[in-house]
């Protein structure tokens, strides 16, 4: 299981599944996770207010964030805007294994409208229990996915 720093956020959509993972990591995993928001229930609140300063924590930290909306899909495409970000979708088992271990995502998207509070513990204790596998060519991809950040694309 995973000893770095973790982080969780949401919108209104994914805000119970959020209250209902942060109870699970925290007594069923033993593992501490920070809450960076919302801290109640608000139907007019936006996601991007929440996921950029979870990404911003997690490479500050090197750590992890799970970020959650409705669909997962919002929240995904705002956490892979910043660079440094690898934000997956953990739609299923295979999909939170392998997002780690192909890809070495440091942030999980959950969709709170499709996945059952018992499916999204599973991937999200699938993919916090997940090592990066360290494969060359899983690295040869990180590399150029970096350079495309930093607009290197030369160097592809």
């Amino acid at each position: 299981m995973t000893t770095q720093q973790l982080f969780i956020a949401s919108d209104h959509g994914g805000y119970q599944l959020k209250k209902r993972l942060i109870r699970y990591i925290e007594n069923e995993l033993k593992l501490s996770i920070t809450d960076m928001g919302p801290k109640e229930y608000d139907e007019t609140d936006d996601y991007p207010d929440y996921v950029i300063p979870l990404t911003k924590k997690v490479l500050e930290t090197k750590g992890r964030g799970i970020v959650i909306c409705k669909n997962g899909i919002g929240v995904c495409i705002d956490a892979n805007k910043v660079a440094g970000i690898r934000c997956g979708i953990g739609y299923n088992l295979m999909a939170a294994e392998t997002m780690m271990k192909d890809d070495n995502t440091n942030v999980l998207a959950l969709a709170a409208k499709t996945l059952s509070d018992d499916h999204a513990m599973a991937v999200t204790e699938k993919w916090l229990e997940t090592k990066f596998s360290e494969a060359k060519r899983h690295e040869r991809r990180l590399k150029k996915i970096a350079a495309i950040e930093c607009d290197n694309t030369d160097k592809l």
